[in-house]
């Protein structure tokens, strides 16, 4: 969607360095492309639309760089009126959760490489009540649910989201996400297949940084 550089980059990278120690998260800056995997949530809470932003932070030749995509973080409208698990759908739930993902093979007939949730649990809430809104409450269940940083199987231009997610990551984008998981495949030649996704909401996102 889009990519800063020079200074543009770098105060992008200060002010979500700022949010991530102020949430007690860690922030990577030591070593080119030890990549920082950030999404903010919309407070929309449209779950129909791909109103989410992941910001990937990074240094290349020890400069910043940053790119930002479109992206939906909560299930999409049919999966949450139709939960494919009996305690309800999957919504992942705020927080960083360290070396978790890695690369490796997402979905059923059409299978492809994408970031996925592998290496340990997460959290979620269960949205149960069969309507079209997310539902940011409620207990809290930690598990391997599949939560993983995909595509959407449309075309680029897709506007609704759909049953694109049922509760993963996904990106609005295909050339978009095939751009990220090039710059993974190279993090995961210098630093193994571990990594590291951070959610946070938009009202934490604002929060903080005007502090």
């Amino acid at each position: 969607m889009a990519k800063l550089c020079g200074m543009a980059a770098r105060l992008q990278a200060d002010k979500f360095r700022q949010i991530m120690e102020n949430e007690e998260y860690a922030f990577f800056t030591s070593g080119d492309f030890n990549l920082n995997i950030i999404s903010v949530r919309s407070k929309s809470g449209n779950a129909d639309s791909f109103d989410d932003m992941m910001v990937l932070i990074y240094k290349d030749n020890d400069e910043w760089v940053s790119h930002v995509y479109e992206i939906t973080t909560e299930p999409g409208p049919s999966i949450l009126k139709n939960p494919i698990n009996e305690k309800g759908t999957a919504i992942l739930c705020p927080g960083q959760y360290r070396g978790v993902y890695k690369i490796d093979t997402h979905g059923g007939k059409n299978r492809y490489t994408a970031l996925c949730q592998r290496n340990g649990t997460v959290r979620v809430w269960r949205d149960d009540n069969r309507d079209t809104n997310p539902d940011y409450i409620g207990p809290e269940d930690e598990g391997f649910y599949g939560i993983n940083i995909h595509k959407h199987s449309g075309p680029d231009d897709r506007e609704y989201a759909g049953g694109a997610s049922a509760g993963c990551q996904v990106f609005r984008s295909s050339k978009d996400f095939y751009e990220f998981m090039d710059i993974c495949d190279i993090a995961a030649d210098i630093y193994g297949n571990s990594f590291t996704y951070t959610l946070i909401d938009e009202e934490t996102y604002e929060w903080e940084y005007s502090e």
